[in-house]
């Protein structure tokens, strides 16, 4: 059976279908993962007649074990951090420290590529689709929430093509809004679910950002 997306904007206009018929606040937003949500996200905020930004989240991933997170750094200047798993495994302040500056280094990269000068859209009071082109273990999602949650907007609301059904299970147990047109079980892969999975570039997450500006002169 064909995947249910030829590539990520085609899950976008899908997903904008279903998001524009549930999110009907006109102070909405819509914030995308780079680089693969942004294809997603620029669909959905193009038919939600709304404004596009990046939320750029970076994992503070434990020293040899990258993908056990003990927090994340988000856009805005804003740290989660695990506390109970940072006593847990008797972190020091500087090794927390030190993991945070280098992940600040990649952040600063990126908001200095991606908006060019453009500060970040304010969120307080508003509400929030935050975008990404699928879910596996979830783990950037969360950080991402968790990270916009202390910015203070009025509602967020997930949103993609597909995810994980354990994972989509999970963030709706945790009472997390989620959207997702397809949750299978069998999941393997985000790449799976798409014909066309090749990498978003650098180049092209601009060009969406910048189109998504004219769009709403």
């Amino acid at each position: 059976m064909a995947p249910p997306f030829r590539d990520r904007a085609d899950a976008g206009k899908a997903l904008a279908g279903v998001v524009g018929r549930l999110i009907l606040d006109p102070n909405s937003l819509v914030l995308a993962l780079p680089r693969g949500g942004v294809p997603v996200g620029f669909e959905v905020a193009r038919a939600l007649r709304t404004e596009l930004d990046v939320f750029l989240v970076r994992k503070l991933g434990l020293p040899g074990q990258e993908e056990l997170a003990i927090g994340a750094i988000a856009s805005g200047g804003v740290r989660v951090l695990n506390d109970s798993l940072i006593e847990e495994l008797g972190l020091s302040r500087g090794v927390i420290d030190h993991l945070t500056a280098t992940a600040e280094d990649e952040l600063k990269r990126g908001e200095e590529l991606y908006r060019r000068g453009r500060p970040a859209l304010v969120v307080r009071d508003r509400t929030v689709i935050l975008v990404d082109d699928g879910l596996a273990t979830g783990a950037t999602m969360r950080a991402a929430s968790e990270a916009l949650r202390l910015q203070e907007p009025a509602r967020i609301v997930i949103a993609v093509p597909v995810a994980a059904k354990e994972i989509f299970d999970e963030f709706r147990a945790s009472a997390t809004e989620i959207i997702c047109l397809h949750t299978p079980k069998e999941f393997t892969a985000v790449g799976v679910w798409y014909e066309d999975f090749s990498q978003t570039s650098d180049d092209e997450v601009e060009a969406l950002l910048a189109r998504a500006t004219e769009n709403r002169r």
